[in-house]
């Protein structure tokens, strides 16, 4: 797929497939159908050039190992929802936002400045003291802590891949 060749028919499943997974853990897309279907093209255009759901309101490096902290859901979302009531992009929304209670406002970028991202320090993060049987994997979008050989396939938490997992300890 190129980002010329998108169909209608692509960004509808997605959506679809978006919105099932979000209710399902606990989240909520945007109540704006038009404008979340304009995210979710974004998204598919970012998958067929990079091969990655890159946020569709980030610039993207092109670099996946580079840009993990902002595939979609990307690592700012449950903070952004707490703070602000929605993701950067505005396609999660917070409760009290769904409800019409909480105004959609602009969110600033908790993104930090490259050489400052989760995914280079935790290349220099120390060890725990004393010695671990198993490494310590984290969930970059949830948190979620396991102690196995390798990370799961799949968060049971937030459902994020393997590859959204990172070396905590």
């Amino acid at each position: 797929m190129s980002a010329e060749t998108i169909s209608r028919e692509q960004v509808e499943a997605l959506y679809k497939r978006l919105y099932e997974e979000a209710e399902a853990a606990g989240y909520h897309l945007n109540p704006d159908r038009e404008f979340v279907l304009g995210l979710v093209e974004g998204l598919l255009i970012n998958e067929a050039r990079y091969g990655y759901w890159a946020c569709p309101c980030r610039l993207a490096t092109g670099d996946k190992q580079k840009d993990l902290d902002i595939i979609c859901p990307c690592d700012y979302r449950d903070a952004d929802l707490l703070d602000w009531g929605a993701c950067y992009c505005a396609l999660y929304v917070s409760d009290e936002m769904l409800r019409g209670e909480q105004p959609l406002q602009p969110i600033p970028e908790r993104r930090p400045p490259e050489g400052q991202r989760p995914q280079e320090l935790a290349a220099r993060s120390s060890a725990p003291p004393g010695d671990l049987p198993l490494p310590v994997w984290r969930c970059r979008v949830c948190g979620y802590l396991c102690a196995r050989e390798q990370p799961p396939a799949v968060c049971p938490i937030c459902k994020a891949k393997r590859d959204r997992f990172e070396r905590f300890w």
